[in-house]
């Protein structure tokens, strides 16, 4: 994970994705990534959890799609974050493993 977003990672991911970033004062609190219809990398700071951080991002991510003729977006959600993106209107459509690891590909319609 940490060679997934080493700095010069990030930069190329900064060039064929967009990338959203939420900031409270000086400092980064959540961020979230458009690629094409395919949401990545929503990852929120553990103090700012169940305020709206990532909410507000996706909304950001919803609109974005939109703009860019969207009709429709993915996430490859985790176990973990499966019910954040059902109650923002995603649902399963199937289950990804890779080794141990499930991923949850779930979709949104932005009709």
């Amino acid at each position: 994970v940490e060679q997934s977003f080493s700095p010069s990672a990030v930069l190329q991911l900064f060039k064929k994705r967009q990338v959203f970033v939420a900031i409270c004062g000086h400092k980064v609190v959540g961020t979230a990534g458009l690629d094409g219809t395919t949401v990545r990398s929503v990852f929120v700071d553990p103090e700012f959890q169940g305020r709206g951080v990532g909410s507000r991002l996706m909304l950001e991510i919803k609109e974005a799609a939109r703009a860019n003729g969207a009709t429709v977006l993915t996430v490859p959600s985790s176990v973990t974050t499966e019910r954040f993106y059902f109650r923002l209107g995603f649902r399963a459509l199937r289950d990804s493993f890779h080794d141990d690891e499930r991923t949850i590909m779930m979709e949104r319609s932005l009709k």
